[in-house]
């Protein structure tokens, strides 16, 4: 009898059975009958310590056998305390104030309904649409639906049902690029808030790197100059790192790269290190003093059930602490040199007629190609190497582990070159 388990992203007409996970230790995953598979993906960019890590694990134990969850309405507890704490300090300067839920998709939903009701407390009921970038991906849920690109995004399907927002073209340049290279890209930003800044609440962006729109990398100038825009038209600045928080591109959160403080920024993914699922929305004080007063309409109405879940924060707070303490920056500076010398710079893969472009941003890769055909058979070609690629539409891509070692990540970046060059 076939599972009855309905998978994501999936035709239920030609899908293959799913291979069934049985375990996993470090950078790899075991399937039942044995076959280990080096995780390239680390489970949809959140697994950066690995499978069964001792201290994350021992965490959720403990956190168990004191308190497995309570509501967060109208109580607190020590774990949520610290995290959002913890959370204050590694992040930006001016992220004083910290919402919990239970996703990256819901927490983004938390962002866009706080710069809704920021504006509408200060007066400017009209500022209530979103303005984001083509390419861009923010979640699943209907809001974040109607800000993904409504062109080659996957949720053109349900256009008529979404709200409609405005879109800003996606930037070009690259994250090298310098600030005069970047200036086209924030004159057509300008553009749009120039026309519409009257009615957009706020900005969101992924900054530097639009992961599931196709792995685009742009420069930190663009983030300071779109900064700058989003303080001249009274629009609220939303950084978007579910995917780029904690490290995927060099440094702790990609406003690092360009020492810039949103007004809200996103987390998920990484925060627990893929062991449960968990999202927080910082806030600065300017957005989060905006609801302090004595209407009704000043409390913010979001409440996610398992906001604050006692055993997602102790394992995110035993996470930050491995992170840290295991200098996990240096050592995606090492991954992201491996990924540089057997991708970026391998001449014979960039000359391939199939491949469009290389890219390469802290610990994330990608193949690009000019066809999707192209990469039709990697996966199994991949699995035949003991390795697990995951590519979507016309990228080949790698967002290890930190914790994946030089061997087993040129294993991982062979099978991904070997697809093109070993034929």
């Amino acid at each position: 009898m076939p599972s009855p388990v309905w998978h994501p992203y999936a035709h239920l007409k030609t899908q293959s059975p799913a291979p069934k996970v049985v375990g996993g230790e470090g950078p790899r995953f075991t399937l039942e009958g044995g076959e280990s598979l080096l995780d390239a993906t680390c489970s949809w960019w959140c697994m950066i310590h690995g499978y069964r890590h001792p201290r994350l694990v021992e965490a959720i134990q403990r956190q168990a056998d004191e308190l497995c969850h309570v509501m967060l309405g109208g109580l607190t507890h020590d774990p949520a305390d610290r995290l959002a704490r913890e959370l204050v300090r590694i992040s930006p300067e001016g992220l004083n104030h910290v919402f919990f839920s239970d996703s990256g998709s819901v927490g983004m939903e938390v962002a866009m309904k706080m710069a809704v009701q920021y504006h509408y407390l200060r007066g400017k009921p009209a500022k209530h649409r979103m303005l984001t970038l083509m390419k861009a991906y923010h979640g699943d849920t209907a809001g974040c639906m109607a800000v993904c690109d409504p062109e080659e995004g996957m949720h053109s399907l349900f256009a008529g049902f979404l709200p409609q927002h405005h879109f800003a073209p996606a930037p070009t340049a690259s994250f090298e690029a310098s600030e005069a290279e970047v200036q086209a890209d924030l004159d057509a930003l300008r553009q749009v808030l120039e026309a519409h800044h009257q009615e957009i609440g706020a900005l969101l962006m992924e900054p530097l790197l639009q992961a599931a729109g196709g792995l685009n990398m742009t420069s930190p100038h663009y983030l300071r100059g779109a900064r700058a825009l989003c303080e001249e038209f009274d629009v609220l600045l939303v950084f978007d790192e579910v995917a780029t928080g904690f490290g995927r591109t060099g440094r702790l959160f990609a406003a690092d790269h360009a020492d810039v403080t949103p007004d809200i920024m996103v987390l998920s993914k990484g925060l627990t290190g893929g062991y449960l699922g968990h999202a927080a929305t910082l806030a600065t004080d300017r957005v989060h003093d905006a609801f302090i007063g004595d209407s009704e309409l000043h409390a913010f109405m979001h409440g996610p059930t398992f906001m604050g879940n006692p055993l997602a924060c102790r394992v995110a707070l035993e996470s930050l602490a491995v992170f840290e303490e295991d200098d996990y920056l240096g050592r995606i500076q090492t991954l992201n040199g491996v990924l540089c010398e057997e991708l970026r710079d391998d001449a014979a893969l960039a000359d391939h007629p199939a491949v469009a472009d290389v890219r390469v941003l802290g610990a994330t890769a990608v193949i690009e190609v000019h066809d999707a055909t192209s990469l039709e058979g990697a996966a199994a070609f991949a699995r035949q190497r003991g390795v697990w690629l995951r590519p979507f539409g016309r990228w080949l891509y790698t967002m290890p582990a930190y914790i994946t070692d030089e061997d087993d990540m040129r294993r991982i970046t062979g099978a991904m070159k070997d697809w093109f060059l070993s034929a």
